[in-house]
């Protein structure tokens, strides 16, 4: 009993930001346009912040672990491709709004819940693995999609002019930049002064908080009307197929420490980001299904991914498959 109520005491308080973003959406009836500045905030201040710190004092071989960034990253690249055929059964072959299931149904929200829920859940050894899985996952979803958007006729560009946009984004892009810094730092072993140190400290602090409050707020001014047919589906690869995937997947390419492969489980089990219903809009395709997907996937994501957990922290769940005779480590 005291390890279920310890495990409630993990992921209440994220779920608890959602939910209280979602009754203060509902009350509160202030434009939608006040939510740019806490998106701002958050994707150029707060979260880069975070990602820097969490990086830094890293050694360069755990930024390194190229097999494990090919089981997670692969992992990632399968269940996209199962959830963009789920689209294309129910979508009657419609690409562009398939490309958005595959989005949906492989984008954990590892950039709001990610590194706050699994450094709780298991410690400090679990920032590296969480710092690649964040940057490579970003690096495939964000190539993969302007280029079959592209293919859909939605971009309006050469696939050269998307080539080249797609590649100066990923350069551009605070989080990519905050990497490569926090990277420099950890070869360098820079020291920051106290005073910017501090800084990055309160704003690294504020990105949990401020993204959970502002998905809650987002879901709640754009209600699902309905709900659409391919949604179940989507969240169980979301959200049980994807994590198991990554199990099979770390335990047929090396060995790896418990906390390494935990991490990608529970960072592949996170419900589905609120980044797919800002990509919905800007391409002004399945803005409805995202914002269902997102409502149905954080909903569902309580059990499964409190089961995830309790399985992790009470043994029950192996960190490899397929342990050699003289047992890994």
């Amino acid at each position: 009993m005291a390890s279920i109520l310890s495990l409630f005491d993990l992921v209440l308080p994220f779920f608890g930001m959602i939910a209280l973003g979602y009754f203060c959406g509902k009350r509160v009836k202030l434009p939608a346009a006040g939510l740019a500045w806490m998106q701002f905030f958050l994707i150029y201040v707060s979260l880069p912040m975070l990602f820097y710190r969490l990086i830094a004092d890293k050694p360069l071989s755990d930024l390194t672990n190229w097999p494990y960034v090919i089981a997670t990253t692969l992992a990632t690249y399968v269940v996209f491709a199962l959830s963009f055929t789920v689209g294309l059964y129910f979508t009657r072959g419609n690409l562009p709004q398939s490309v958005m299931q595959g989005v949906a149904g492989a984008y954990s929200n590892i950039g709001y819940m990610g590194p706050p829920l699994v450094l709780a859940a298991l410690g400090p050894a679990a920032s590296a693995p969480v710092v690649l899985i964040f940057v490579f996952d970003n690096l495939l979803l964000f190539s993969l999609i302007p280029f079959l958007m592209a293919l859909a006729g939605v971009e309006k560009k050469s696939m050269l002019e998307t080539a080249r946009g797609v590649a100066w984004k990923v350069v551009t892009h605070p989080f990519n930049i905050a990497t490569v810094l926090g990277v420099l730092a950890a070869v360098t072993k820079l020291q920051l002064p106290s005073a910017l140190d501090k800084m990055t400290i309160w704003l690294s602090g504020a990105a949990a908080p401020c993204a959970l409050f502002l998905l809650g707020v987002t879901v709640a001014i754009r209600p699902m009307q309905k709900m659409p047919p391919e949604v179940p589906a989507l969240m169980f690869i979301k959200l049980i197929v994807h994590p198991l995937l990554i199990l099979l997947l770390l335990s047929i390419m090396g060995d790896f420490p418990p906390a390494w492969v935990f991490a990608g489980m529970v960072m592949a089990a996170l419900p589905p980001a609120l980044n797919i219903f800002v990509i919905s809009t800007q391409y002004g395709v399945g803005v409805e299904r995202a914002s269902a997907s997102i409502l149905v996937g954080t909903i569902a994501s309580m059990a499964t991914l409190t089961l995830f957990l309790w399985l992790i922290r009470e043994g029950f769940m192996p960190h490899d498959l397929f342990p050699s005779a003289e047992g890994r480590p």
